[in-house]
């Protein structure tokens, strides 16, 4: 899909409504449309890249941003007491389903393993 289209692109340039919570060098990060924990946040990387398949050494560092930028975001809403869960999902048959590379932040429940 191409940048124009890609949802997470619009997000990113304010074309389509979302809830952010945070935004810093390079992410933005906002509430999941459709919830899977009570609190599920999309850390997005406001560069258009498809999937972590996609991911350069160029990439290195925005991607250490993302995951402090969970952290951070993890203490926020309280998750760090009992636990959170960090996923990237890549491909459809890992449910990948925007492709646009994003980083999931779950947490406020049980969470199982395995999660498919």
């Amino acid at each position: 899909m191409s940048q124009e289209g890609c949802l997470f692109c619009r997000i990113v340039r304010r074309q389509l409504p979302a809830e952010i919570v945070a935004e810093a060098d390079g992410l933005i990060a906002v509430k999941d449309v459709n919830p899977q924990a009570p609190t599920h946040l999309l850390i997005i990387p406001t560069e258009h890249i498809a999937s972590l398949a996609d991911l350069t050494e160029a990439h290195t560092t925005l991607m250490g941003k993302a995951l402090q930028l969970g952290n951070r975001l993890a203490r926020q809403y309280h998750l760090t007491p009992d636990g959170y869960r960090v996923v990237i999902n890549c491909g459809p048959q890992a449910g990948q389903s925007v492709w646009h590379v994003h980083v999931h932040l779950l947490g406020g429940r049980p969470l199982q393993w395995p999660p498919g």
